[in-house]
Formats: C-alpha cells, structure tokens, sequence
C-alpha cells in the first residue's frame, strides 16, 4: 500500500488556516475520493473538506477545536499500491522530534540563547498600542486566554504598522504560561525577577474574574442560552467595528413607485422564465453600483494611514439564516452584470447561504456591503460597518404616502410609494459631504429607473 498526506486546502485568498470542527470519518473508514472527510471552519464560512484520493484513512494528525494552516498535514490515507510509507510517515514524526529535542540540547550547548529568546517574546511595549488593529484570530486566542484588551494593548507585534500576528500572541501565551520557569533561572539578578511579576499580576485574575461574574449573577426566571461560534464570531466583528471607525448615518427617502410598478408587472413572466424570484434588491444593487463609479472614494478601505482604493466593485449582500445569524454573501463585479445577471447570482448566493453550502470564494473581498431591513418590515435602520469597509447602505421598507407630484399643468396629490435609505460610513476617510452625496445619488439613480426596462 502507499500513504499519502492528506493537508489542509486553501479556501480562499486571504485563509490562511482554519479549525477542525467535526470528523465526518474515522480511522479504519473507507473512503472515496472526492468523499467529505472533515468539517473545518474559518473566519469566512464553515465548509466541509473532501478527500484527495480514495482508500482507507490511516490516521488522524489534527483533533477537533485545532487551528491547522493551510498545507499542514491533517490525516494519512492508505491507498492500493507498493508500500511507501518513508514519505508521508516518517516526515510526520520528525517532526514533534525536532522541537523537542531542540530545547534539549540549545541550552546545554547555547546557554545565552534560551534567556534571549525568552527575553523577545516576554518582552512588553512601554506604552500601550491603542487603537490598534486585531484580526478575528487574535481576539480569540486572547478571549480563549482570559487576555483583557489593555493587556493585548502592551503586547509587541511583529505585523504590518505593529500588529500582533497569531504568532505573537501565541509565543506571549506560551511565554506567560511558563512564566514560573524564566523567573526561576534568573532569580541571582534581583531587578530580573520582577520582570515577570507585571505580566502575571494582570493575568492571573482575569481568567478566574471573567467567569465568575456570569456565573452565578442570574435571577429570576431566565433560560442562559450559550452564543454559537457564528454569532460569537459576529459579536466580535460588530465591536471591532464600532471599534475602529467613527460611524455617521445619513438618511435620504427615495420615490421608488416605479420600481414597485415595474416589479409588478415583471416578476410573473420571470418566474416563470427563469424558475425563480425576482426581488427588489437587484435593482437596489444596479443603482448602488452606477453611484459607486460616480463616486469611487466610497469603494475604499483603510490600512492604518493609508486609503485602499479598489478598482472592483463587489458587493456584499447580508442575507438572515435560519438560525437567526447573519452572513455576507459577495456579487463580485457586479459592476459587470446586468439587471438578469444580478438577480440570478443573489439569489444563488441566498439560497446556499440558507442550506450552508456557501465557499469561501463566495464571501471573499466585499468592497462595499448592502443590508434589505425592509424585508423585515423595519423603515430605516443604522448598520454597522463591515470591517475594512468603510460604508454600508440599509434599505427600509416600501410604505405608500401622500405625495405632491408636479406635473405641467400644476401640483397634484397623490399616492407614492417611498422608501427610506440609511447610509452608515467611516467618518475617518468619509465625510458628511461624500456619505451624504453617495446615498442621494444611489435614491436619484432608483427614481430615475426606467418603467420601460426589459430583464
């Protein structure tokens, strides 16, 4: 027989590792290929990931609830064939050998080298890095580590504009854990030891405060319900937002009369035609894309002191799940597509966002997210920036009005249908003028559309 590695996929450009979440086989289990293996999940999606080739699986390298980087072996399938274990096999053994025999031997060889590197990875800024950028990842692992923000604040980064890497808050977990052994080695010098001493002070209670509090605080007659990841992960996102940028909403109402006109007149023939629905949100889209090109500063995202302005134009679109989350399906290029070919991909991307069977791919690279409030039958709402983007556009609820409407012989009453546009932005690189400007222009662009246009 041979083995053969199987290892983490890439899911995406910006994936770089992802979390076991669930074993769909075990060890002794056929398998074929292309057969759904294992379940891994991202800061993206959660995506089940098939064999590369078919046979029997050996082994399991990774658990459930480990981060694995993209590449890193996670099982051994045993396929027909001579045997070739020297591979697969021994190169997975090596591998643990080597870190441990690495700590074994450098200090007995380098004595001055093992207080070095603990020296760099314990070592603490002397000011806190305030407003500062986490990943997802990093907030985590600090949450996982009971590591309060103003103690994240101190830790050095090896990063773009000093941000903490994964790597830097691992090797400062590591680092605090083991914090006893440093501080025994260098106990004859009497200023070294104290330097541990401020690093475990703030990190010894917060693990056992943080718990407590919720614990036992409840009364009354409540159910405590425990947040799944999905909504752990939006609750962290939301915050950073918040976080991050000074958010301003401007409001604008849009005569979308002849938009509700022409659906009316159109979405039966096109069901019927295209077996599916046809919604209001394409032609939200069509003219959010045709205001995005008169104003491209808006399709921007910010890297510390500097503006990323994009030459795409992808659209993020928040879709409900059944669970009662949320999540951002992306139309890339939508700039590209006609009203038909807009309404066909969101409603692709709906649908399998519904039944979970949404890739990475699909939720890659927004430059700019729109969110239908008004399905829900709320008229205006406040979104929250998804973060690097710097805007994001809620749409309310369609309400008949009174109106006066002008005509060449006079002003008229009559009854129209309105509907309201909340545009949330980034005050740091969008101001009053552009934010207020963009969202008038995507209205102008809704009631100016065309009765006459044929999808």
């Amino acid at each position: 027989m041979a083995l053969v590695e199987m290892v983490m996929p890439k899911m995406g450009e910006s994936i770089m590792e992802g979390t076991v979440l669930k074993w769909l086989k075990q060890v002794g289990d056929t398998i074929e290929q292309d057969e759904s293996v294992l379940e891994v999940a991202t800061d993206k999606v959660d995506t089940e990931v098939p064999a590369i080739q078919g046979g029997v699986l050996k082994e399991i390298l990774v658990q459930e609830g480990q981060v694995v980087a993209v590449g890193a072996p996670i099982a051994i399938i045993s396929t027909g064939g001579d045997d070739q274990p020297a591979s697969s096999t021994p190169a997975q053994e090596a591998a643990p050998s080597a870190p441990a025999a690495a700590p074994t031997t450098q200090p007995a060889a380098h004595p001055a080298e093992a207080p070095q590197a603990t020296a760099q990875t314990s070592q603490r800024l002397e000011q806190p890095a305030s407003g500062r950028f986490y990943s997802p990842l990093v907030m985590n692992i600090a949450r996982e580590e009971g590591i309060s923000m103003q103690e994240l604040e101190y830790i050095p980064g090896t990063g773009k504009d000093g941000r903490v890497s994964k790597k830097d808050i691992l090797d400062y977990v590591a680092n605090r854990q083991s914090g006893s052994t440093p501080a025994a080695a260098p106990q004859p010098a009497a200023a070294q030891p104290a330097a541990p001493a401020p690093q475990a002070a703030p990190s010894a209670p917060q693990p056992a405060a943080a718990p407590v509090a919720p614990a036992q605080s409840y009364s009354g007659n409540v159910e405590v319900i425990e947040m799944d990841r999905m909504r752990k992960m939006i609750s962290q996102r939301m915050v950073d937002s918040k976080r991050i940028s000074p958010h301003v909403t401007s409001f604008v109402e849009a005569d979308v009369t002849n938009i509700v006109n022409w659906r009316n007149k159109t979405k039966d023939a096109y069901k019927k035609r295209e077996g599916e629905n046809l919604t209001f949100t394409p032609i939200f889209i069509e003219a959010i894309v045709k205001a995005i090109k008169d104003f491209p500063m808006i399709n921007v995202s910010v890297d510390g002191d500097k503006i990323i302005k994009k030459r795409d134009i992808n659209i993020g679109v928040a879709v409900a799940l059944p669970s009662g989350n949320l999540i951002v399906p992306v139309i890339h290029n939508a700039d590209q597509m006609n009203l038909n070919g807009l309404s066909k991909k969101l409603n692709d991307l709906a649908n399998r966002a519904r039944i979970n069977k949404l890739t990475p791919a699909d939720l890659a690279d927004p430059t700019y997210t729109v969110s239908n409030v008004g399905s829900f039958g709320n008229v205006m709402g406040t979104p929250i920036i998804m973060q690097p983007q710097v805007a994001i556009l809620a749409v309310g609820a369609i309400k008949k009005k009174p109106a006066v409407i002008e005509t060449p012989e006079g002003d008229l009453i009559g009854i129209r249908q309105f509907m309201f546009l909340s545009h949330s932005y980034d005050h740091r690189v969008v101001d009053g003028s552009l934010g207020g400007m963009f969202v008038r222009r995507v209205a102008d662009y809704l009631e100016a559309f065309d009765p006459n246009t044929s999808i």
